[in-house]
Order: C-alpha cells, then sequence, then structure tokens
C-alpha cells in the first residue's frame, strides 16, 4: 500500500495540530495521544487491507521511530516526539514518513534558529550548538551524551519538537497533494 484516503490525512494533521498545541504549552506529547494514533493506524491499516496493509503501517511506524530516535538517545529530545513521529508513520507509511521526516527536520532546523535569534543570544546559542555537534562526533556514547545533554537541559531553550513535526508533515501532506 503506498496511498491512503485524503480522510487519513486529515485525521493526521488534526491530531498532530492537537499534539504542537499540547507540546507548545508543556513541553510534552502525552502517552494516551501517541499510542492511541500508532494503535489506531495500525487497526486502520489492518481493517483496509489485512496483513499486507498492516505491515506497510507497521513499517511506517519503524521509520518514524529511526527518524528520531537517535536524537532521543542522546538527550537531544523527547519519547512523546518520537512515538509521535512513529504515529504518523502507523497512518502514512514508510515512504510519506521518509518525506515527511525531511519537511519536519527543516521546519524544526528553522525554527530553531527564529528562536536563537529571538533570543538576543544567538552567536551564544550558535557555538553551544557547534560544541554539541563536536561532541557528537567526538564522544559517539550515547549514555555519556544523554547525561551531558541533561547538564545543560536547564540553561537551554527548549524547542518543542511536536510543533515542528506538525508543520513539516502537514506542510509535506498539501504539497503532496493529500490535502485537498
Amino acid at each position: 500500500m503506498t496511498e491512503f484516503p485524503r480522510e487519513v490525512a486529515y485525521l493526521v494533521s488534526f491530531v498532530l495540530v492537537e499534539a504542537a498545541v499540547i507540546d507548545g504549552r508543556s513541553l510534552r506529547v502525552p502517552n494516551w495521544l501517541t499510542f492511541h494514533f500508532a494503535l489506531g493506524g495500525w487497526a486502520f491499516a489492518y481493517w483496509m487491507g489485512g496483513g499486507p496493509h498492516l505491515a506497510w503501517s507497521l513499517a511506517g511506524a519503524v521509520v518514524g521511530l529511526a527518524t528520531l530516535m537517535p536524537l532521543y538517545a542522546i538527550g537531544g529530545m523527547g519519547a512523546g516526539d518520537v512515538k509521535l513521529m512513529a504515529g504518523v508513520g502507523a497512518w502514512i507509511g514508510p515512504v510519506c514518513t521518509g518525506w515527511a521526516f525531511l519537511a519536519t527536520a527543516l521546519v524544526g532546523g528553522l525554527m530553531g534558529l527564529v528562536m536563537m535569534a529571538a533570543s538576543g543570544e544567538l552567536f551564544r546559542h550558535l557555538v553551544l550548538t557547534r560544541e554539541i555537534g563536536r561532541e557528537v562526533l567526538v564522544v559517539r556514547d550515547p549514555v555519556a551524551l544523554s547525561q551531558r545533554a541533561a547538564e545543560r537541559k536547564p540553561s537551554m531553550m527548549l524547542l518543542p519538537y511536536g510543533i515542528p513535526i506538525a508543520f513539516g508533515t502537514i506542510g509535506y501532506l498539501a504539497c503532496a497533494g493529500y490535502l485537498r
């Protein structure tokens, strides 16, 4: 299965807007939302076409998990964001999830730059970003990187990543013609 009904795109968009609002207010994407989102995608896929469609949906969820899991592993993202992207994958499949992730990464990068500039401390944040990138390349131990991220967290601006996931995925769905 490579296509999905337009109504699915609207449902995914609605859930993503809900997740973005919650994440923007509380810096958390709740389990009650992400688990039901993913389970609903799997159930819908199975209902629409049995085992082959369920396999497609599961593959989409795996792609969603795989895109954000590395950032979660090093402390750069919350588990709710990862599970939200898996839920997206459960509904729109592996290929579309890959494209949605790329759009999400672009939106997240732009939002991060805007937040840094708006803070009035753009240079400090860019230096910190370079330092984090260097740590990832040098340290390479996810546990150590996660500990360093936890130590830095109180002094950093946090990007509620549910917002870029929503904007990026909905933008992709619109550009791909699913939201007409």
